[in-house]
């Protein structure tokens, strides 16, 4: 009598690779946020969770001189499904992501913006928030394209900088559900064949990396396609 642990093995196998075809299908490349200046690890950590709640595959850092809560959160786990990418100035995040099409709105305390639901976040949007105390930057704010603020009806003009950001995204997600935008997959292929190998075989990416070889290909359940790239990583 086998104990039918292989059999399990692979179906969790294939259940996990699945899964992880349907995550990568609606992620949504044109949906971001900018953290400025936020160094507290709990709030770096939920705000890296709710980008990958609602599809945001990449988010960006601007740290000025404190980089120690930026690498906790990063080596606590919470960067896994979520690619950080840190910047020293705010003009550097800015004009990265101008160049690639976006609209930035900077999200401020009290009413000092456009309402958050009242701005059309289907269309390439990078959301900015700022630091636990101080907020955003002035620079921050006077360049960014629009402001837009969380209104509130007590005597606290503002929310934990984890939960604005969780706010303003599912209402992102709210408005691009309702178009459509998680239908289909909206990654290139490169992108999306990168992610699907580093999220299936997360121990062979360093090797592949060391190596100097490209990622193997998969097929359709996710079984690495023989070729000189699988025979160096013993796949």
């Amino acid at each position: 009598m086998t104990s039918g642990l292989p059999e399990r093995a692979e179906c969790d196998k294939a259940k996990r690779f699945a899964r992880i075809k349907e995550v990568l299908d609606r992620r949504q490349p044109d949906l971001t946020i900018v953290m400025e200046n936020v160094h507290k690890t709990h709030n770096l950590a939920a705000i890296l969770r709710s980008c990958d709640a609602v599809g945001v595959g990449t988010v960006h850092a601007v740290a000025y001189s404190d980089l120690l809560g930026v690498r906790r959160a990063a080596a606590s786990g919470s960067q896994k499904w979520v690619d950080l990418v840190v910047h020293r100035e705010i003009q550097e995040a800015y004009g990265q992501l101008r160049n690639s099409g976006f609209r930035i709105f900077a999200a401020e305390s009290g009413n000092n913006g456009i309402d958050f639901r009242e701005v059309d976040l289907r269309v390439p949007s990078d959301i900015v928030v700022g630091a636990e105390f101080d907020g955003l930057s002035t620079e921050a704010v006077n360049l960014s394209d629009e402001s837009i603020s969380i209104p509130t009806a007590g005597m606290v003009d503002s929310l934990n900088v984890s939960v604005a950001s969780a706010v303003i995204l599912f209402e992102a997600q709210h408005q691009r559900s309702a178009a459509g935008m998680y239908q289909g997959c909206r990654l290139d292929t490169e992108s999306r064949h990168r992610l699907l190998f580093e999220y299936t075989y997360p121990t062979a990416v360093a090797r592949c990396k060391k190596l100097g070889i490209p990622y193997p290909s998969l097929d359709e359940s996710g079984e690495v396609i023989p070729g000189s790239e699988s025979h160096e990583l013993g796949l």
